[in-house]
């Protein structure tokens, strides 16, 4: 088995005058779980597509589990767990009878494995999908992508529409799938949700790699929202100099900031006064890039 499960150089996609990948760089590691983050319309299902050969590069190439998917696409795919963006499905059907279905077309996966991965999203698979919400279609979708056990998975804003607590089931099945040996690469526009599970993620913004970094890294550095409210006013000048408390305002008993980097003493600052409720909220992925990428938006790609 290859050390690199996906591979991409100069990759490059245009759709008539608008261009969808500008030389795009990527390698992600056999046994990880690789966040591929970007806000609508950067790229990323592009890239996705072209992985699978659902389109063609206009230039470029890639290579996916040590295959060339314009070569043996077919037999990437037999390889490969995918759920796309837009999982669009006959809502005619039960659960049971299209992930029945979808697994005879892979060779047969067994009931008990279709209902044991029903049962820990807690799935109703009787129900006709027409009838379920767009949280539990997605479910359908997840399903279908992991119950075949495949080498990699590759998917398309997996955790859109679930709840938090199924969120935290989904990153508990990718933990268990890089824990045997296997990859996952998905896509997000939203950073707590990669935090959750990724070992790695790749920025993709206006079709360029932005940066790679480790989860842990890029914690340390995003851009978080803070809101402090005190039992009692407290004085704006104790905090203006804080280290890393940017965008300072002090209404009253309620501080809000924007804080570059780790708490601590932030945390310790407030800990002088009586602090009645503290949030810390992750900076969306626009804020991120505005605050941590906004000189890197014309950096070339990173591997």
């Amino acid at each position: 088995m290859t050390d690199i499960a996906i591979r991409t150089q100069g990759l490059v996609k245009t759709y008539g005058k608008t261009r969808g990948l500008a030389g795009l760089a990527l390698e992600v590691q056999t046994g990880e779980v690789y966040g591929f983050l970007g806000p609508n319309g950067a790229g990323k299902t592009t890239t996705i597509r072209l992985l699978l050969d659902l389109i063609r590069p206009t230039s470029g190439s890639a290579q996916v589990l040590g295959i060339d998917p314009q070569v043996e696409g077919v037999a990437l795919r037999a390889r490969t767990g995918y759920l796309a963006g837009d999982f669009l499905v006959d809502g005619r059907q039960t659960g049971r009878q299209l992930l029945t279905y979808l697994g005879n077309l892979r060779g047969g996966v067994s009931k008990d494995r279709i209902g044991a991965l029903a049962e820990r999203l807690d799935l109703d698979l009787d129900r006709k999908i027409k009838g379920l919400s767009r949280g539990n279609r997605q479910k359908i979708g997840v399903v279908q992508a992991f119950m075949h056990d495949p080498e990699l998975l590759i998917l398309d804003e997996p955790t859109s529409g679930l709840d938090p607590f199924l969120q935290q089931e989904f990153a508990k099945m990718a933990r268990e799938a890089t824990a045997d040996g296997r990859t996952v690469f998905m896509s997000s526009h939203i950073m707590s949700e990669v935090q959750q599970v990724a070992d790695r993620v790749g920025i993709i913004r206006e079709g360029k790699l932005v940066t790679v970094e480790r989860v842990e890294d890029l914690r340390e550095r995003s851009m978080r929202k803070v809101v402090i409210q005190f039992a009692a006013p407290v004085p704006a000048e104790e905090f203006a100099s804080v280290p890393g408390v940017r965008d300072l305002t002090i209404d009253g008993a309620v501080l809000r900031c924007r804080l570059d980097g780790m708490a601590d003493t932030l945390v310790k600052a407030a800990a002088r006064h009586t602090v009645v409720t503290l949030s810390i909220e992750e900076a969306d992925l626009e804020e991120l890039f505005f605050h941590h990428y906004a000189n890197h938006g014309e950096a070339g790609d990173a591997a």
